[in-house]
Parts: C-alpha cells; sequence; structure tokens
C-alpha cells in the first residue's frame, strides 16, 4: 500500500509492522456544536476505507478518534443556544453516531472526550514546563516556537502563511502578550460561564493543541502509525501537536505517517458551519440510500478538493442500483472463463485501494463489473466475488433496486 505523506510531501510506502500485527490510527474527530457535514463525511469516509483496505491485508487496526467537547468553538455556541456544553456536546455526539453508522463506517476502537482527560494534559504541559518549553503571563500558558526550531517542519509553510493561518483557525497571532505570534495556548483562564479545572499553572480549561497530544499518547503510545484528519488541521493544529509531543518525549517520534483529506466545497466556497453553506448527512440519508451517499463520496479522491452538486448523489444513486441488479441476477456465466474474470475485478479494486485509496478507479472497477455480470458475460460466482469487494468497500448493496 502506498499513501501519500503530508510530512514528506510524496506518496510513499505505508508500512506498519507486517500482519498480522496491529495498526496504531488516531484520526482528529469532531467538535460537536453542530450536524455532521459532507465535509466531515468526506474526511471519515477515507479513513474507514484505509481501515477495511488493512484488515482486508490482515492487520488488526485500532482506531482512536476523540470528541474535542471542549474548545473556544463550542463553549461560544452553548453560551448562544444558553445550553450547557455538554448538553450541546451530547446531543450533537448522537447525531453524528448516527450519521456513521448510516454510512457505515467502521466504529473507533476508543472516542475520548477531552474533558475526561485533563489531568493526562495538566501532566503533559507540566512536562513541557519542566523541560523549558514554555512560558506563562497572566495566566495562559504558551508553548515557545522558539525552543523547537522544527516548528512548521510538517505543513511546511513559510512564516507568513503559519502566522496567517494562525489568525484564521483559533489561534492568537496578535496577542500582545506571545513572544511570538505563532506561539501556541496550552493553557488559558476559564470565562465566568466557562468549565474549569484546577493545575499548577491556577485555574483555567486546556488550549485545544494539547488535548490530542495527551489523548493519542495515553490511548496508543507512540510512535502512531498514521495520524491525520482534514487538510485544514495541518496548520495549526497538527503542527502544534507535533512539536509539543515530540518535545515532551526528549524528540521521540510521534508519528510515523500523517495522512490528510481536501476539502469540500458547496455554493462555489469551503462547506464551513460560518459560512453556512452545508449539507447534512442526515438530510440525504432520509432521501437517498446511505449506500448511495457513500458511493457518492467515492466519486472523489480523498485528498482533491471539489465542490458537492446534486448530480453526484444522482450517480450514487444510479450505480447502487446497477449492482444491486447485478447481484440480483447473479450472471449468465458467458466469460471462457468467468472465475478467473472475476479475480481481475478483484485484483484491480484492491490494486486502486492500496494506490493512494483511489475510491473514483474502486468504483468504476465496481461499476464495470456490475456492467459484466448484468450483460451475462460473469457467473454466480463473480456476483459473489463482487458482494465481496462492496462489503470490502463499505457499500450495503440492498437486496432490491430502491429497497432502503
Amino acid at each position: 500500500m502506498r499513501l501519500y505523506d503530508t510530512a514528506r510531501r510524496a506518496v510513499v510506502p505505508f508500512e506498519p509492522a507486517p500482519a498480522p500485527a496491529e495498526v496504531r490510527i488516531y484520526v482528529c474527530g469532531i467538535t460537536p456544536y453542530d450536524s455532521t457535514h459532507l465535509g466531515h463525511a468526506n474526511t471519515y469516509l477515507a479513513y474507514d476505507l484505509l481501515i477495511r483496505r488493512l484488515e482486508d491485508l490482515g492487520h488488526c487496526v485500532r482506531m482512536v478518534r476523540n470528541i474535542t467537547d471542549v474548545d473556544d468553538s463550542i463553549l461560544p455556541k452553548a453560551r448562544e443556544l444558553g445550553v450547557d456544553f455538554l448538553a450541546l456536546a451530547a446531543a450533537e455526539t448522537a447525531r453524528f453516531h448516527c450519521d456513521m453508522e448510516d454510512l457505515n463506517t467502521r466504529p473507533p476502537e476508543a472516542e475520548p472526550k477531552a474533558t475526561e482527560w485533563v489531568a493526562e494534559m495538566v501532566a503533559l504541559i507540566s512536562d513541557l514546563a519542566d523541560a523549558g518549553y514554555t512560558y506563562t503571563a497572566d495566566g495562559t500558558t504558551w508553548f515557545d516556537v522558539s525552543t523547537w526550531p522544527s516548528f512548521g517542519r510538517l505543513g511546511g509553510y513559510d512564516h507568513d502563511t503559519m502566522v496567517a493561518l494562525a489568525a484564521e483557525r483559533g489561534g492568537t497571532p496578535d496577542d500582545p502578550r506571545q513572544r511570538n505570534p505563532l506561539d501556541f495556548v496550552l493553557w488559558q483562564p476559564s470565562l465566568a460561564d466557562e468549565p474549569s479545572w484546577d493545575s499548577p499553572f491556577g485555574s483555567g480549561r486546556p488550549g485545544w493543541h494539547i488535548e490530542c497530544s495527551a489523548m493519542a499518547k495515553a490511548l496508543l503510545g507512540t510512535p502512531i502509525d498514521l495520524h491525520g484528519g482534514g487538510r485544514d488541521l495541518i496548520f495549526p493544529h497538527h503542527e502544534c501537536e507535533l512539536a509539543q509531543s515530540e518535545a515532551a518525549t526528549g524528540g521521540q517520534a510521534f508519528v510515523k505517517h500523517w495522512m490528510h483529506c481536501g476539502m469540500v466545497a458547496y455554493d462555489g466556497a469551503k462547506m464551513s458551519k460560518s459560512l453556512g453553506n452545508l449539507v447534512f448527512v442526515s438530510d440525504l440519508c432520509k432521501d437517498s440510500d446511505p449506500a448511495a451517499v457513500r458511493l457518492a463520496l467515492m466519486g472523489h479522491h480523498y485528498r482533491d478538493d471539489w465542490e458537492w452538486r446534486d448530480g453526484d448523489l444522482a450517480e450514487g444513486e444510479a450505480l447502487l442500483e446497477s449492482l444491486s441488479e447485478a447481484l440480483r441476477r447473479g450472471g449468465g456465466g458467458g466469460s471462457a472463463d468467468p472465475a478467473a474474470e472475476a479475480a481481475r475485478f478483484a485484483g484491480r479494486v484492491r490494486a486502486a485501494l492500496d494506490d493512494d485509496l483511489n475510491a473514483p478507479e474502486a468504483r468504476r472497477v465496481l461499476a464495470e463489473m456490475a456492467a459484466a455480470i448484468g450483460a451475462g458475460r460473469l457467473d454466480r460466482s463473480a456476483a459473489d466475488v463482487l458482494a465481496e469487494l462492496c462489503a470490502l468497500c463499505g457499500i450495503a448493496v440492498p437486496a432490491d433496486p430502491g429497497a432502503p
């Protein structure tokens, strides 16, 4: 299997220990203050395909996906709605689980909530402070990036780009108390209506980046085989996470392979809660089979930035009907060697997934195989292989066309 590694800027072999060894994956999860949209689904589908193929190769996969239930996004939303932030998080997390179940994604081995791991975060910040990587001003503790010369190596962005991204994505580059605009918050005082924990740095709450470092280390150890999320997490979240994690362990490697997914747009702009141009998974699944939604998403490579169009779902529905019809008919056995031809189809699907998770190519092969069965060129055994390949891709094909 070959996957693009963000840190190396290239498609390279993904080389965990040989099967049946376990593969440890950490995926940054949701901040649950709104419903699951297609941008989320696009990301988590990519990791689901990866996990399914690794299991197909004989690996045991341990995937941890966190829930960020306390940060600078969910607290203002709860305040705006006049609800407890944990109640908001619980409701939106439940909706997220329903959407992921509808899309037939593998559940994580563990799904830690940030609020339940604050003690580990405090311990990690203490380690950083003891090693001289932090400073505190007015109750806020920052990571001092000048103490970590390799800061910025993950994304490879220049200084000005990082400053601009920090301002856009939750950083505080204009705070006059910072020694460097790229320094990032590890611990901060809480407002009067925000949750607060005791710590050696004063009462308050953790910064966003420290949360994943603490939970990943506690639940998976280091180095992690693969870590990732959406491309918008490369900076600042993953860059900061990488720096603090390796600084706290004396420079020991934190992650072997970094994987990031492209952004999904709608109405000409990146799909985001702030813009309100969201297409919700739950809405699509009310009117279409969730397997059709999954097939629609598979029409786009996980690393591409792309725009959702209504025609995407129509394509997914048409392909799902074709697959269902092929499995119902079972083929006619017109090929001289239908078993060998079915095996070639299977090999092409697996080769596509091994080629940097080329889901669009895997989808094309499934469509071609369904057409061959429909035309009577393959026999019943080929239909069984097609069913196996659909399962490999997480596609739950209904027994009858149009069935729920």
